[in-house]
């Protein structure tokens, strides 16, 4: 098997799984506690979570703090149901569906237009009275990376809060400034099941998940020690290795492109993060090729929107007819990625396409 889809998720660090088993421990161990008890072992789990919260402030701006949640899209569901305010939320026409239909019920939802490299002009307009602006720093499906220093002013300009969604950035680039700045711990090789809203000092967000109020009031509800030492101990690898594997991922991208010469990429050749290619082969039968290409994992987009049957409204967006939706596929690799396995994929995926021209 050739793993070619960390957009979609990535595979869980080895640090990252040693830290999470020492809470996984069954009676005779002591890290299993309830983080919000107080006695010795709620402690222990108390502090081996902020400990983490500490990892994994890191890598975001200072100034802020940080709230951990299920996952980025409740992380961005908090954000954009908490501001405070009413008006328009403005967001960019790729914005993932956590954003774009949680704006569309807490609106008025305005779309930002995007050109056909995937950019979407922070020079724009925006409508006044706009109360948020949220425009995603790396899109999932075709890679581009977008100006969040500009769209930040823009938006500090408009009186308007800015909400990052930093899922595909965090631990691979620094991150966007912002007002919130939402991450999963499963798209850098940390576990499933576990995410984070940072919120920068001054900005205060209504709860909207009711109960305990674990999470300073925030967020209800028992947080998992083993899930946040898990995410903590994947921050603590990205910030050591971030250059490193910006470089291998980079040495991957130069491969993949030499082989997939001819084939035309989705999205900015040179604003974009090089671990996503998004290409495109006219007349390509997607369904097909990922029949015949059984021991390759990729996707056609969305991990999230996988199965609807409906071209990617990203590609859509950027300009594409819905026949060169569908003739495109996305490849992504990561770390643990290796050049040899890029060439093995590359071999069979073009052989595969081939056979679909000379026999249709």
């Amino acid at each position: 098997m050739i793993y070619l889809d960390n957009q979609a998720t990535t595979p869980l660090a080895p640090e990252a799984l040693e830290a999470m088993l020492k809470h996984l421990e069954g009676p005779d161990g002591t890290g299993f506690g309830n983080p919000h008890s107080p006695h010795k072992l709620g402690r222990q789990a108390a502090a081996a979570i902020e400990v983490a919260r500490e990892r994994v402030a890191a890598l975001f701006p200072s100034g802020g703090r940080v709230t951990f949640t299920g996952g980025a899209t409740e992380a961005l569901n908090l954000a954009i149901r908490g501001a405070a305010g009413n008006g328009p939320i403005a967001c960019s026409a790729i914005e993932h569906s956590a954003v774009l239909d949680t704006a569309r019920t807490a609106g008025p939802e305005v779309v930002l237009g995007v050109d056909v490299q995937g950019r979407c002009d922070p020079n724009q307009d925006v409508p006044a009275g706009t109360r948020l602006i949220a425009v995603m720093q790396v899109n999932n499906e075709i890679g581009v990376v977008q100006e969040s220093d500009k769209w930040a002013a823009r938006a500090k300009a408009a009186g308007a809060l800015f909400l990052v969604d930093a899922v595909q950035a965090y631990g691979k680039m620094p991150v966007a400034s912002a007002d919130m700045i939402a991450v999963s711990a499963h798209k850098f090789h940390g576990p499933k099941g576990i995410g984070a809203l940072w919120v920068r000092d001054g900005v205060d967000l209504t709860e909207q998940q009711t109960g305990g109020g674990q999470e300073s009031g925030l967020r209800s509800g028992t947080l998992s020690p083993a899930l946040i030492a898990g995410f903590g101990a994947a921050a603590g690898l990205a910030s050591e290795r971030m250059e490193e594997d910006s470089a291998h991922v980079a040495a991957l991208w130069d491969r993949a492109r030499d082989h997939f010469d001819g084939w035309i990429l989705n999205g900015s050749d040179t604003s974009r993060w090089r671990g996503n290619m998004n290409i495109r082969k006219d007349g390509l039968d997607v369904a097909r090729l990922m029949s015949d290409c059984r021991d390759i994992m990729f996707s056609a987009g969305s991990a999230c929107a996988s199965g609807s049957g409906k071209p990617s409204r990203v590609l859509k967006a950027i300009g594409l007819s819905d026949a060169q939706a569908k003739s495109s596929i996305r490849l992504g690799w990561s770390r643990y990625t290796a050049l040899e396995e890029i060439d093995e994929a590359a071999k069979t995926l073009k052989a595969a396409a081939k056979e679909q021209e000379l026999w249709g």
